[in-house]
């Protein structure tokens, strides 16, 4: 039985609008348009339940989305990838604690590019929103000092007191926190 077979119609409908966009997008050969309709694609995976295959179009969306060169956008696309990797992790923990470990490393991988990014985007609330998502996924990774990090990075941020708020070249040295 094809997969499609067994999904409602609403779903059957959404996965059709993303092949059909992801199609028209590939033809126009426009990085953006293509990052779109893989990051469509990977809702449509998602929505499905189907997480490795979300991940995999959240993936190729951000590798389309780094051509286009917006910080903003790399960094929306890595916190929905790092999301799409615990949701994986989680999903595959029990019949698989190595595929759920190996999962976790690509969320954490992807956080912590965000973190390092997020100080570079165009909007502080929208780093404050950034940080809060990534964190987030730390906690769930158990990684939860890091995300502690970075909710109060976030909260100082949100109450406009930068005044403590780490250097984001320094970010990545939080990922040492998460090995030990």
């Amino acid at each position: 039985m094809h997969p499609c077979a067994t999904l409602d119609e609403p779903t059957r409908q959404a996965l059709k609008l993303a092949d059909t966009m992801l199609q028209a997008a590939q033809a126009s050969g426009l990085p953006f348009d293509i990052s779109q309709a893989w990051t469509l694609m990977a809702h449509s995976h998602r929505d499905m339940q189907a997480w490795a295959s979300s991940e995999t179009c959240f993936e190729t969306a951000l590798r389309w989305g780094r051509v286009v060169g917006s910080v903003d956008h790399t960094v929306d696309l890595l916190c929905a990838a790092s999301e799409a990797a615990v949701v994986l992790a989680e999903a595959q923990q029990d019949e698989s604690p190595a595929d759920g470990h190996t999962a976790r490393e690509r969320a954490r991988s992807h956080v912590f590019e965000a973190a390092t990014l997020a100080g570079r985007v165009a909007d502080p609330r929208w780093e404050a929103t950034v940080l809060m998502r990534i964190s987030d996924v730390l906690n769930r990774c158990g990684d939860r000092d890091d995300a502690v990090l970075l909710q109060t990075r976030a909260l100082r941020l949100m109450s406009g007191s930068l005044v403590g708020v780490p250097d984001p070249k320094q970010l990545p040295s939080l990922g040492r926190l998460a090995d030990a």
